[in-house]
């Protein structure tokens, strides 16, 4: 299982020899790249653009452009996100679109940039709101051709908010019980201690948001340590023993995956 620690920093690639997390949004527009010291995962960004717009406002041509970029300059890009479409209500409220229509879209959106950039690591998100969604979502891949169990990680969607539910847990049970491995986005530490067992992968930047309501660490001179790499890899081992737990509180799970 590998745990990805989300930055909004990007010079860190090039000096924090960890899996890190990195938002498109952090990378378009920079001249020049820092070269990656360990391997890394893009996210599309794409909660905030369609929180922000309503709608990806970056055409997929440009986005498999700055991802061609990021794979060659940065290097060691293991794996990148979709243009996917978010389903928590207060999103399709904002878009006016059904959650079958973000199903449809995000669907719609894998296919293109695998079919116009089959060199470059996307992999697909399944999204949806109640556990039948997700269902539908899968059906909506296997129609198109595409064998989520035979994917490197599948990303999950619009779970990260309601990790404290027996239905995300469901959610992620039904998907993996199909051979699926999944990579949570944005997973914390309750939902990693419920779920950390089944999952192939997940990340999380709430070390941030988790400094900004503490005072900075012994020896750190800034007021906060919400940008502070020695408080984020300090705090990565809370995520890491929560997975720990989880695959300590589940060895039969663990035996049949073996």
């Amino acid at each position: 299982m590998t745990f990805f620690l989300g930055t909004h920093i990007p010079s860190w690639l090039a000096t924090t020899d960890v899996p890190l997390f990195v938002s498109h949004r952090r990378l378009a527009g920079r001249r020049g790249f820092p070269r990656a010291l360990h391997s890394w995962a893009l996210d599309s960004g794409g909660f905030t653009e369609i929180s922000m717009h309503g709608e990806w406002t970056t055409s997929t041509t440009d986005y498999i452009s700055a991802v061609r970029r990021y794979s060659q300059e940065i290097g060691k890009l293991r794996w990148a996100s979709p243009q996917d479409w978010m389903c928590e209500p207060w999103i399709t409220e904002k878009t006016g679109l059904s959650v079958a229509e973000h199903q449809a879209r995000t669907v719609g959106n894998y296919l293109d940039l695998r079919s116009a950039a089959p060199d470059l690591p996307f992999v697909p998100v399944l999204q949806g709101w109640d556990r039948a969604d997700y269902e539908r979502c899968i059906e909506l891949y296997e129609k198109a051709g595409v064998d989520l169990a035979a994917q490197r990680v599948v990303g999950l969607g619009s779970v990260c908010r309601r990790q404290h539910m027996d239905e995300a847990a469901d959610i992620v049970g039904d998907i993996t019980s199909r051979g699926i491995r999944v990579h949570g986005f944005g997973f914390k530490i309750t939902g990693l201690r419920k779920v950390g067992h089944l999952l192939t992968s997940s990340d999380s930047m709430a070390w941030s948001f988790h400094a900004r309501k503490r005072p900075p660490l012994l020896g750190c001179t800034h007021k906060s340590c919400a940008n502070c790499r020695r408080y984020a890899l300090r705090w990565r081992q809370k995520p890491l023993d929560a997975i720990a737990e989880a695959r300590a509180n589940n060895p039969h799970h663990l035996e049949q995956a073996a």
